[in-house]
């Protein structure tokens, strides 16, 4: 399913997450941009079996005061296998999500700071982070452009 499916398919369901077709539409631009930094149309999430994203709580090097609340997404399931991040319980399924859906999920998800995107499965150290601040900003970002561009008045032109 390319980007564009992935967002139809996310206000075609938008009552199931208890929001409109409208407002989904309308931070879909956000989701569409960041999915396309991104190399891959659908990454595996660990979750468990009552279908819980596993987080993992990330502590800084330097000040170990400082932590975040992270869940990884990987390119293929051998990766998820493979990742010395989540621990072997079989308890933990990894799931293909659409990686708009994620970025989507992200914002109902509370205590979540970022999701880590594993692009390769060879290298399962470095990945690129999405946070949640950083979705909610330019969230907020684009429905201010969008408000300020719907009050200019109709003689503009």
């Amino acid at each position: 399913m390319n980007v564009d499916q992935q967002i139809q398919v996310l206000i075609d369901q938008a009552p199931r997450y208890g929001v409109t077709g409208a407002e989904v539409e309308a931070i879909a631009p956000v989701l569409k941009a960041l999915a396309q930094q991104l190399q891959h149309p659908q990454y595996y999430i660990p979750q468990t079996t009552e279908r819980g994203w596993v987080m993992t709580t990330l502590t800084h090097r330097t000040h170990p005061e400082l932590s975040k609340n992270a869940v990884y997404a990987f390119s293929n399931l051998q990766s998820v296998l493979d990742s010395p991040h989540i621990p072997k319980d079989p308890g933990i399924v990894a799931l293909p999500m659409p990686t708009t859906h994620i970025l989507f999920q992200m914002l109902a998800i509370k205590p979540l700071d970022s999701v880590i995107f594993f692009e390769t499965s060879n290298n399962l150290q470095s990945g690129t982070e999405i946070s949640r601040k950083d979705l909610q900003d330019s969230i907020y970002q684009l429905l201010k452009t969008q408000r300020s561009a719907s009050n200019l008045p109709s003689d503009i032109a």
